[in-house]
């Protein structure tokens, strides 16, 4: 049987060009930064002059704005309208709330919720610590999986084969400590897998120590929940507490949720 086709002519199954590209104008925006049309096209490798119309449909429907001068463009009000929304409605984010607030009353420390996504986490959640913390991890912002506490915990309960296959062979560094050693990461994941959490030390911000551990609502875990604390800050008493509230909420949630969330 032949596949059905849209009025472009394009396979049903495969992408359409143009929505593909307005969809990696965006990532790119989103990831690198605003830019320049030149820029753009440069970053995308699409043709300048293909590039214009499709800014310019963006432009005008919200999904992109520009500066004063008109010549650089970045996301615009409608990425949030849409990212509001999906935050609304992910039943994730929904249990979690309360379980978030906990972990920071508890340990008076910066909380974090991430999802994996490919070989990265996106931050969907945080509770900022009363103390000052210079942690850039707003929420959306995306880390490598394998180079963050909170992802490291959430690909232990993975297949190894397949937590394998996401860590690539080059290690891109975050920070001068970031572990760069792909057996060595692999290794990190074995023990994590068997203590129930994950940590790391200045791999993803210098100066913090990160202690994390997946969360039961799917098996295998796509969700996950950290705590980020200042090394400065950080003591045996204070590390053994951090580590024993994680521990026992996801202990709590296994026994609530049954490991049967559905996605």
């Amino acid at each position: 049987m032949q596949p059905q086709t849209v009025n472009n002519g394009t396979s049903a199954a495969g992408p359409v060009k143009s929505a593909a590209r307005a969809l990696d104008l965006l990532d790119e925006i989103a990831a690198n930064g605003p830019g320049t049309q030149l820029q753009l096209s440069t970053r995308l490798g699409i043709p300048k002059s293909s590039l214009h119309a499709l800014l310019r449909t963006m432009l005008d429907r919200g999904w992109l704005q520009t500066d004063p001068t008109g010549s650089v463009y970045r996301l615009g009000i409608n990425a949030l309208v849409v990212s509001s929304a999906y935050l609304s409605a992910d039943p994730v984010l929904a249990r979690a709330s309360a379980v978030i607030d906990e972990v920071a009353a508890a340990t008076d420390e910066t909380v974090n919720l991430g999802r994996l996504n490919g070989p990265d986490v996106i931050y969907t959640a945080k509770r900022e610590s009363a103390h000052p913390l210079r942690m850039h991890s707003p929420v959306g912002r995306r880390l490598p999986a394998y180079s963050t506490a909170l992802g490291r915990a959430i690909l232990s309960e993975h297949p190894v084969d397949y937590r394998t296959s996401l860590i690539p062979d080059h290690i891109e560094p975050i920070t001068t400590h970031t572990v760069t050693d792909k057996d060595r990461v692999l290794d990190m994941m074995v023990v994590a897998a068997e203590v129930g959490y994950a940590a790391e030390s200045d791999e993803s911000c210098i100066g913090v120590r990160c202690f994390g551990v997946a969360l039961p609502f799917a098996r295998p875990a796509v969700d996950g929940l950290s705590v980020a604390v200042p090394a400065s800050r950080l003591d045996t008493r204070r590390e053994d507490l951090i580590v024993e509230t994680l521990l026992s909420v996801r202990a709590r949630l296994a026994v609530e949720h049954g490991n049967s969330m559905v996605r």
